[in-house]
């Protein structure tokens, strides 16, 4: 299985050959670093939303409840699904769920194993920027080829009453239509606030990576070189793939990468924009930044 840190996985349950999931799309509240909040929208209480895991062949039911005080929708980036599955009432035949409501997406899993996202396509500028996101992986039917698995999705805010270069404990509000940027998160947290990502020597880690929100986001490993291995949920053929230690995750785009753990440490990986690794301009280090650390 896929590990997101500080993330929940989507529980289901399996009746008559469909794995029926649950998303309530809701206001969330989101601890970012210790004692400072971020009041946005999310679903099951998290920003962004648990983690859905399925295979191939699969047949889901993914009921998606309004608490909102607006319609939304769901849309399931990268997969192929019907038309009426697709989750863009503007232009499709699937609805927009009105508040107190609720919509049963199914569908057949037809993708290869890769890395998806899921997140609303309804007042995208406003519902998007507010959190309304989260990972779909599609998982690998016969076990995985590598010893640990990550999941990351790429995220950021900004919000009301905390001008920039202040950091002071208390409750936001996400104000989504500000292009001035003050947090940057790795699956809803900034660092240190980040849970590090723990290997050992001798084994093969890969890290799949999600950006459903404005920037793009070049992210660097130090001390290793990895391998892009898929995008957008499709692998890479042998002859494409390439050796890296620095890849741009721009909005919409998936990456997986692989490496080996043969430098023991521990090793920063973060995006590269130096705004991106503070907390709202303050000096210290943070944003979108962990560590990878051996044990």
């Amino acid at each position: 299985m896929v590990i997101s840190p500080d993330l929940p996985d989507l529980p289901y349950v399996k009746q008559q050959g469909v794995k029926y999931f649950e998303l309530v799309a809701e206001p969330v509240e989101r601890e970012l670093l210790p004692g400072l909040w971020i009041r946005g929208w999310g679903y099951n209480g998290s920003i962004p939303g648990p983690t859905i895991q399925v295979y191939p062949g699969d047949y889901v039911n993914i009921r998606v409840y309004n608490a909102l005080p607006e319609g939304t929708s769901v849309h399931w980036h990268g997969l192929d699904v019907t038309n009426n599955m697709d989750g863009v009432p503007a232009v499709e035949p699937t609805p927009l769920i009105k508040p107190g409501c609720y919509f049963d997406y199914h569908f057949p899993v037809t993708n290869p194993p890769g890395t998806h996202m899921y997140h609303t396509h309804h007042n995208v500028a406003r519902q998007q920027m507010l959190g309304l996101a989260g990972g779909l992986i599609i998982l690998e039917p016969y076990g995985s080829a590598v010893d640990r698995d990550y999941f990351i999705m790429l995220q950021e805010f900004a919000v009301k009453g905390l001008p920039m270069g202040v950091l002071e404990p208390g409750s936001y509000e996400v104000n989504p239509l500000s292009d001035d940027l003050q947090f940057f998160t790795m699956n809803g947290r900034c660092f240190p606030a980040t849970t590090p990502l723990p290997v050992q020597c001798g084994e093969r880690v890969r890290i799949r990576l999600a950006n459903p929100a404005m920037q793009e986001h070049p992210i660097h490993l130090h001390g290793h070189q990895f391998t892009v291995m898929a995008a957008d949920g499709n692998r890479l053929s042998e002859c494409a793939r390439m050796l890296k230690n620095t890849i741009v995750v721009s909005s919409g785009e998936t990456w997986d990468i692989e490496f080996e753990t043969d430098n023991p440490g521990n090793w920063p990986f973060h995006c590269h924009i130096p705004h991106h690794t503070a907390n709202n301009m303050t000096k210290e280090t943070g944003g979108m930044f962990t560590v990878m650390q051996y044990r």
